[in-house]
């Protein structure tokens, strides 16, 4: 069981962690939907930005799980709620109460067809897999959510199109990048048998690359099932104390 001290220390650096992420989404939402303007010269700039919001934006969405398992900040299951609902609104006016007991019930099930982030009927079809994925988080209520701040950021200015190219197209693509590297290749079925039930593989990714696709719920992502209460930026000790551990 963690220290009191290092539980703090933990808390401390997921916070600082989870600011950084923030504060870069945000300048990048705001400054890209209220003051961007678009020429030929800057295009190529709107670009990589729109490919750094997106993996910023699945960094959002990695606090908020963190938030769910209540490794955000331990002990203290209002801050994770508070964090984990501004998380999930900012990338994309998720439900952090909807989406929490979803994500519960994944855990309990894993790669079975009683876990709502699988298709049991399609486990190795990336396509049906995600199609099945996306209809189960995207609903009428985050729609009303999304058309509604649109219109207020209308009201205030923006333009239609900044408000999709700097909002909208980063979280579907963040979506897709959460689907297929924390979800599609971790649980997919292939021809060699799973380790064990949580019915997770990992991968050989290095720490940089695993950050890069999915704060390391791509390459660890048979650790996180192993130890769900460890924050994203632990995963890799996991993996090192378990190689470690005397067999």
């Amino acid at each position: 069981m963690a220290s009191a001290s290092t539980t703090s220390r933990d808390t401390r650096t997921s916070a600082l962690l989870a600011g950084a992420i923030g504060a870069a989404w945000l300048a990048i939402h705001v400054g890209g939907i209220f003051f961007w303007s678009w020429s030929f010269a800057t295009a190529p700039v709107a670009a990589l930005l729109v490919v750094a919001q997106a993996w910023l934006s699945t960094g959002l969405f990695i606090v908020a799980h963190d938030c769910m398992h209540g490794s955000f900040a331990p002990g203290h299951p209002r801050a994770n709620r508070v964090v984990g609902t501004l998380c999930l609104g900012a990338y994309a006016a998720l439900s952090y109460r909807a989406l929490h007991p979803k994500h519960h019930a994944h855990h309990a099930a894993p790669g079975t067809e009683h876990d709502p982030d699988f298709h049991a009927g399609a486990p190795r079809h990336a396509l049906r897999w995600f199609v099945r994925f996306f209809s189960g988080y995207y609903t009428h209520g985050q729609i009303a959510r999304i058309t509604l701040a649109a219109i207020l950021y209308l009201l205030l200015g923006a333009s239609l199109v900044n408000i999709v190219a700097f909002w909208a197209v980063p979280a579907l693509l963040a979506l897709a990048q959460l689907f297929f590297f924390g979800t599609y290749l971790p649980h997919r079925h292939d021809d060699a048998p799973f380790a064990d039930h949580h019915n997770a593989r990992s991968s050989a990714l290095s720490p940089l690359a695993s950050v890069a696709t999915c704060f390391h719920f791509g390459a660890y992502h048979h650790e996180h099932h192993l130890s769900p209460r460890t924050p994203w930026w632990r995963l890799p000790g996991v993996r090192s104390r378990i190689t470690q551990a005397p067999r």
